[in-house]
């Protein structure tokens, strides 16, 4: 089985630290995705503030204060998807979430 590099909501360290908020959750899964190829544990939830819209709300990803230097530099390399992935990442968004 592979290694997870999401935190679950009970074993949150204290040490972590906002490293981007992107616009929904499409987005935070692409993120998501190049911080775990990098091996950088992570966790991405709703933003504070603002309306609640589900898959379209604000997320804010975190990572542990010791990796944050590092996944910013994972963020600057990685800048930019391209087309064919970010419809990929917004399909599987939308099947996760439950939309048709």
């Amino acid at each position: 089985m592979a290694p997870s590099w999401r935190y679950s909501r009970f074993e949150m360290p204290d040490e972590l630290r906002i490293l981007t908020t992107v616009n929904n959750e499409a987005e935070a899964e692409m993120v998501s995705e190049r911080l775990s190829e990098a091996g950088i544990r992570h966790m991405a939830r709703m933003a504070g503030g603002g309306i609640r819209l589900g898959a379209a709300a604000a997320r804010d990803i975190y990572v542990e204060e010791q990796d944050l230097e590092r996944a910013h530099e994972v963020l600057r390399v990685d800048e930019g998807f391209s087309d064919d992935e970010l419809a990929r990442l917004s399909e599987e968004a939308g099947r996760e979430s439950g939309d048709p």
